[in-house]
């Protein structure tokens, strides 16, 4: 952005009443750049767009001139060395070329972190990794061990900063990635003069050393619930396909999958006990014909890339590693119980150890990382992805 001038027109334009980013590239397409649009009469106007939002194009917005000086201000803010902070529109040379191909691309993207390697970033290099905000133990171990696999395979793992999966992903991609890359990408609901949630707060800096945070939403915006399906359509289209990793029937993650379907992206999902309901919105997308993924090289695969390190096991089976310092009572408490949810009654009921015995071998195998608690007074074997 070369001019707060030039600023203040893309923000005018987008926040005129009743001119969407439809009617907007409309405008663009018969009159050239927005403030070529606000040259322009009533009269020219009416030509391309109803009478209504003509007259709504001649009056400014409330709050318009106080945003434009302080998004301006925004952008001459000094970062730490190799981090820059960008107002990204439609047609610059930076403006990420997947979201080019979907069809109601934002006319204006806000940027923070590497922006530079936005001009490079190919939609065949980069992977939707979504989620449940509450997994279990397992989804998040899940979601982590493969983002970091596939981050070391070169790929770019894209996901939302939300609680739970979004979050693991976003970790464990920063693990993997090499030097120098592009480990992740993570596109938020709200202005990038906030961070939501909270607790994400360190992440997202960490995010911004190594990757990007991205937002069609304009400085001071808040965490407003439409706004999180709506930006998922662009988590979907920055990336070649999404992996949905565990989530409800009724989670957002099936939105993003939906997006992803109808930009024409692939869709796969890591199957889940058919007892836990975090996996049931993975068993429908699976039965719908996504494709069902065991392992980081399924993914691999599946986008034909070559995997540089061997297969990732089973995310429910533990490792030998994981495995070869317990005590015999411990592995006999991991056979019985499987790999599904279980209660403290039926898992008596199946070892036959005392109470007191019983829950000291859980906490031990809780603490070790081995099993995790769910709610309901469940508890859940933890594979190593």
């Amino acid at each position: 952005m070369d001019s707060s001038e030039e600023l203040g027109a893309w923000l005018r334009l987008v926040l005129t009443n009743g001119v969407g980013p439809e009617t907007a590239r409309n405008l663009m397409a018969a009159f050239g750049e927005p403030q070529a649009i606000f040259a322009q009469t009533e009269s020219a106007l009416r030509q391309i767009v109803p009478p209504q939002q003509a007259k709504a194009l001649r009056q400014t917005p409330a709050g318009w001139a106080e945003l434009t000086a302080e998004t301006w201000q925004w952008l001459q803010a000094d970062e730490p060395s190799g981090q820059t902070r960008a107002v990204l529109t439609l047609g610059d040379a930076d403006y990420p070329a997947p979201l080019l191909q979907i069809p109601d691309p934002p006319l204006m993207l806000y940027a923070l972190g590497q922006v530079s390697a936005l001009r490079h970033l190919h939609v065949d290099r980069s992977l939707a990794m979504v989620g449940s905000r509450n997994p279990t133990p397992q989804g998040a171990v899940n979601a982590r061990e493969f983002a970091r696999s596939l981050a070391a395979s070169g790929l770019t793992i894209v996901s939302g900063l939300a609680l739970g999966v979004d979050g693991a992903a976003h970790e464990g991609a920063l693990q993997g990635a090499q030097a120098g890359a592009l480990a992740t990408i993570a596109v938020v609901g709200t202005g990038l003069d906030r961070v939501y949630p909270r607790q994400h707060r360190d992440l997202a800096h960490r995010i911004t050393a190594s990757g990007l945070i991205l937002s069609e939403y304009p400085l001071g915006t808040p965490p407003l619930a439409h706004h999180f399906p709506r930006r998922n359509r662009l988590i979907s289209g920055l990336s070649q396909a999404t992996l949905v990793v565990e989530a409800a029937l009724q989670s957002g993650s099936l939105i993003t999958a939906k997006q992803a379907l109808e930009q024409g992206r692939d869709v796969m999902a890591i199957p889940g006990s058919i007892h836990s309901a975090q996996a049931k919105g993975c068993h429908a997308l699976i039965k719908q014909g996504a494709k069902l993924v065991e392992s980081a090289q399924d993914v691999l695969e599946e986008l034909r890339m070559s995997d540089p390190f061997a297969q990732v096991p089973l995310a429910l089976d533990s490792s030998p590693a994981a495995s070869s310092h317990q005590e015999p009572d411990e592995d006999e408490l991991l056979q019985h119980m499987g790999h599904d949810p279980v209660s403290l009654d039926a898992l008596q009921a199946r070892c036959g150890w005392p109470t007191a015995q019983l829950q000291a071998q859980l906490l031990e195998l809780e603490l070790m990382g081995q099993v995790g608690r769910l709610p309901g007074g469940l508890f859940q074997r933890i594979g190593v992805a």
